[in-house]
């Protein structure tokens, strides 16, 4: 097969955590051509989608003493070439957030790609369906109280209901901006302005849930089924359990009620074209479902000694046959 991923800069990724890059060596490895291209480099001619593209090859890393490593330089990158992105069996759209127009307006070009030729992970129409905060709310008996709203006075009726509470900006990633806000906070006035723009961008508000100290889970599912989970554990000077913000990660095992959450988004999931996602859950509540870039599986798959990224794309295989 031939496969694009539309990513960051490559020269930006990190070959030992970034799930991207996993999911190209496990292509690479299986013997598909890979291909990288950037969301800027997108163009429609003559109503397709086109993309400046570069076929790169990779040094797998390898697992020394419990930690991945890799080589310098640990890939090499042919001269562009400007081409239909239907003459890729697949197309991996892998950039990250934020979600904004830059992001958008790619996946309006990837619209242009006849997903009869060339399947598009995930569906375009599906990354703008499903705003990572947002698309939990419709599952409620998976989600802990949450409001989603610009209106500071309605904000704080909500927070001095519950006591303690967690504000998530909508299009960030990584646990940007995400805050922890109490009853009778003294910032409150400026924290709700700041993270609304004041009053002119809605914010999600959680309850927070104390077994947020025990870890925030992430869970891989692939079409709907799960097939990895890690648990990520804040720093000590930071409450969210974010890798990018300093966490650190630990094996885990997905319950009877993890399972059970991931069976009721599933069938929402594949109607949507969401193939490959990631899903974060505190205490038994779904927190996020994560659609545009997901990550985790080069932990997961040191932590359980796995091979993610080669199911992800033997499951590739098998529906293009």
């Amino acid at each position: 097969m031939k496969l694009a991923f539309i990513i960051d800069p490559i020269h930006q990724l990190d070959p030992c955590h970034d799930t991207s890059v996993a999911l190209m060596e496990a292509a690479q490895i299986l013997g598909h051509e890979i291909w990288v291209t950037q969301a800027n480099w997108l163009s429609v001619v003559d109503s397709k989608a086109w993309a400046i593209l570069q076929r790169v090859e990779l040094v797998p890393i390898q697992l020394v003493e419990g930690r991945w490593v890799a080589a310098n330089p640990w890939y090499k990158l042919s001269d562009r070439t400007f081409n239909s992105l239907e003459t890729m069996d697949a197309v991996f759209m892998r950039t990250d957030p934020p979600v904004n127009d830059a992001y958008l307006y790619a996946t309006y070009v990837l619209d242009y790609i006849d997903q009869n030729k060339t399947l598009v992970i995930n569906n375009p129409d599906g990354i703008r369906k499903a705003n990572e905060k947002m698309y939990a709310l419709q599952f409620t008996k998976a989600i802990p109280e949450t409001i989603v709203s610009a209106d500071k006075q309605f904000i704080r009726q909500f927070v001095e209901a519950k006591g303690a509470t967690v504000l998530k900006p909508l299009g960030n990633k990584a646990g940007e901006g995400i805050l922890f806000l109490q009853a009778g906070d003294r910032n409150f006035n400026s924290i709700v302005e700041l993270s609304t723009q004041q009053g002119r961008l809605p914010v999600m508000v959680q309850t927070y849930l104390p077994e947020a100290k025990d870890g925030d889970k992430r869970i891989i599912l692939l079409n709907g089924e799960p097939i990895g989970a890690l648990n990520r554990l804040a720093s000590s000077s930071d409450f969210r359990n974010n890798m990018a913000t300093g966490g650190t990660v630990a094996k885990t095992e997905i319950t009877p009620r993890e399972q059970e959450i991931c069976s009721q988004i599933a069938t929402n999931l594949r109607r949507d074209g969401l193939i490959f996602v990631g899903i974060d859950v505190i205490g038994g509540y779904l927190t996020e479902v994560n659609v545009t870039s997901p990550t985790g599986i080069r932990e997961i798959d040191r932590l359980d000694g796995t091979h993610l990224a080669h199911q992800v794309i033997q499951w590739v295989e098998q529906n293009l046959n």
